[in-house]
């Protein structure tokens, strides 16, 4: 999973992102300050894997990862060049899906590139720029597509989608709100790659005194998920100076830190939730004395893509998947106990694979 993060200058984007990534991406009090696209590779917590790593003995336990990359804090005007320019949001194309942190906190001490603390209008912002430099692609594409249609009548149908989309952005909606005819137009849609269609986790960056309660007794923070949940986004409430501090602790200490502050989750954690969530996705693993390892992939998925997330021989040569609940191979400490207790499934190609399945494909190439 690849998540860009967005935001204006001086939001606690880059704080974020170092807590996140401990990249030590430079963060100051001034816009500009990440000049280069940083980029950092998350792991993705989860217990399982530890615990059947040390019931396997397993020399090696991997973890899924995210990664992060972290643009520079764009500005009113950055697709027409202001501030650091368009540059950077190319760099986000490939994501699947955007990080946009917004600032929910006043503080005199930080500046606030517009003089004053408002969400909704930082999200318009930043929201505005995504739709001009998509208009930019939209226009590149259309030029190609008229000449080209000429010649070729089937193109008809992408030059007729192109002028609904160009209208439905001019009008200051994001792609990913138009309603599209049918299968056709909607992988034509997709594959322009728009910033605007790709789905968005609002990280509402509040001071520490508003994170017992999530952030519930902020009002800038209501306002941000009710946009949210208009336009089917996901938001997590985070302080991301807080954050930076977890990321300096080891397990025990972080754990005893989050207590006192009275909260269960770390930033990472809510946010890698939250990913996973808007995406669709969970995670089944596989378990041995070699390697404990998570896979991620899409809710649905059948046994053989599953396979083939490992290798595609796999997928190619599926014969069958032995299937156990990862909570039932933990209780009785080996998969033949398991097996024994009839908790282990011999599964074929249209098993959906559930999260927290430990699965050993069986395959024939």
């Amino acid at each position: 999973m690849k998540l860009g993060i967005v935001g204006l200058p001086n939001v606690g984007k880059s704080t974020l992102f170092n807590s996140l990534t401990k990249a030590g991406a430079e963060s100051a009090n001034y816009p500009f300050c990440t000049i280069d696209p940083n980029v950092g590779i998350v792991a993705v917590p989860d217990e399982r894997l530890k615990l059947l790593g040390d019931m396997y003995k397993s020399k090696k336990v991997t973890p899924a990862v995210i990664e992060f990359v972290d643009i520079a804090g764009l500005v009113k005007g950055a697709s027409k060049g202001e501030g650091l320019g368009n540059q950077f949001l190319s760099n986000i194309r490939e994501v699947d899906a955007i990080v946009h942190v917004v600032r929910c906190f006043e503080d005199t001490n930080v500046i606030h590139v517009d003089g004053s603390v408002d969400p909704l209008r930082d999200i318009e912002t930043i929201n505005l720029e995504l739709i001009f430099s998509d208009l930019e692609i939209l226009e590149r594409r259309n030029a190609k597509v008229v000449k080209a249609a000429r010649m070729d009548k089937t193109l008809a149908k992408e030059e007729a989608l192109l002028a609904r989309i160009k209208e439905h952005l001019e009008a200051g909606k994001m792609a990913k709100s138009l309603e599209v005819d049918d299968e056709d137009e909607l992988a034509i849609l997709r594959g322009y790659n728009l910033l605007t269609y790709k789905p968005v986790i609002y990280a509402a960056n509040v001071a520490e005194d508003d994170l017992a309660d999530d952030g519930q007794s902020n009002e800038m923070v209501a306002r941000v998920r009710e946009f949210a949940a208009g336009e089917g986004s996901e938001v997590f409430v985070i302080c991301a100076q807080i954050e930076q501090e977890i990321a300096e602790l080891d397990d025990d200490e972080k754990a005893m830190f989050l207590e006192d502050l009275g909260i269960a989750q770390s930033g990472l954690e809510k946010l890698i939730a939250a990913s996973y969530s808007l995406l669709g996705l969970m995670s089944y693993l596989t378990a041995g004395e070699d390697e404990t390892r998570a896979w991620t992939i899409k809710i649905g998925t059948k046994a053989p893509q599953a396979a083939g997330k490992i290798h595609s021989d796999f997928e190619r040569g599926f014969i069958k998947a032995e299937v156990v609940n990862y909570k039932d191979l933990l209780e009785h400490g080996s998969l033949a106990a398991a097996r024994e207790k009839g908790l282990v499934g011999m599964e074929g190609k249209e098993y959906v694979v559930q999260d927290g399945d430990v699965i050993l494909f069986r395959f024939n190439v």
